[in-house]
């Protein structure tokens, strides 16, 4: 017989669910560091620009850190929530004294590349789990960074 969760999943499914969760998790908290500095360190004609840009994608993504540590709740399990656990797990890379606004905004696209594979396959295991609360989580995030994908590669001058 099945054990289930609060929430009537099966508790080893979400379990691992919860891991593959605090994977994102981790690649979402390096991610917002990364967007921090460089709206605090970018120079250059297109600071003002920029600077806005990069609070209102810092702003997402403490937003997103929020959901999927609650998500990571929801399932049962614990989220991580010490930043050695995070550069221990992410596999995105610390961005440091990044002062180029296009150097940044690249660094900002291949990150949403990372995390828009990594979300699919985790909305994959969700689906085959019966958790359309992951799914659903997950699915508008993946609209929202294509879109913003295509926006900051328009601004690069190329397709996206």
């Amino acid at each position: 017989m099945m054990s289930t969760n609060l929430i009537g999943l099966d508790k080893q499914g979400a379990g691992a669910l919860a891991e593959q969760l605090n994977g994102l998790l981790a690649n979402y908290q390096v991610l917002y560091m990364n967007v921090r500095g460089f709206h605090w360190n970018v120079q250059g004609a297109n600071f003002f620009e920029l600077h806005a840009k990069f609070e209102e994608i810092y702003d997402q993504l403490l937003i997103k850190v929020d959901e999927l540590a609650e998500r990571i709740l929801t399932l049962g399990q614990q989220p991580l929530h010490g930043f050695s656990d995070y550069l221990s797990r992410a596999q995105l890379d610390e961005a440091k004294n990044v002062h180029d606004g296009h150097v940044a905004v690249e660094n900002i696209l291949g990150a949403y590349q990372l995390l828009l594979g990594q979300q699919r396959k985790i909305l994959a295991a969700a689906a085959e789990l019966g958790d359309e609360g992951t799914v659903s989580l997950l699915s508008d995030y993946i609209s929202q960074q294509e879109k913003e994908s295509w926006m900051l590669a328009a601004y690069q001058g190329r397709r996206a």
